[in-house]
């Protein structure tokens, strides 16, 4: 793919694993394909499918919220993505057959958006992305070499809406870390 736009256009029309058959929408991305700051979720929950927009319920508003106190931006000023580009059913973690379908679509976003900070949000993106199978409890609150950028763990912020003011400062905390590799 040369643009970000033809990958867009691919993964609209993406039927090579069985999410595509419950979408309602591919949840591609949202913000600036020009940012020096990318997040990675999981997957797209009820709320994305259904707007096609990654976190847009309570836990994008958590995110949004975060962002503007610990960053001084919004969401327009970021690259929003996920590992995969369509819901599971039940909100599931995506199966390892889905992820590796899905797979060269985030590893395109990263190399055409081309940020200088990663941040991904949770377990999942964290050990998808790092390639390793410890949990976010552990590998947050460090940076992490990947692909010449910088990628910084922390909890999803919908682990965050359940577990507290605790999570919630940790998740303060990751965001500054990154905020020291960004430009």
């Amino acid at each position: 793919m040369t643009t970000l736009a033809d990958l867009e256009a691919v993964a609209l029309g993406c039927v090579a694993c069985p999410l595509a058959s419950g979408r309602t929408k591919v949840v591609f991305s949202a913000g600036n394909p020009a940012a020096d700051l990318m997040l990675v979720g999981e997957a797209p929950g009820r709320d994305e499918d259904l707007a096609g927009e990654p976190f847009v319920g309570r836990s994008g508003q958590l995110l949004d919220r975060l962002l503007a106190e610990e960053l001084g931006i919004d969401r327009t000023s970021c690259y929003i993505a996920n590992v995969v580009k369509c819901r599971p059913p039940g909100n599931r973690d995506p199966d390892p057959v889905e992820v590796a379908t899905c797979r060269h679509f985030l590893e395109s976003q990263v190399e055409l958006v081309a940020p200088k900070v990663i941040v991904s949000l949770g377990n999942f993106a964290s050990r998808t992305l790092l390639g390793v199978t410890e949990g976010v409890t552990s590998l947050r609150g460090r940076a992490y070499p990947y692909r010449a950028r910088v990628l910084v763990p922390t909890f999803h912020p919908a682990y965050a809406l359940r577990g507290g003011g605790v999570v919630v400062a940790e998740m303060r905390a990751d965001l500054i870390r990154a905020k020291k590799y960004l430009p």
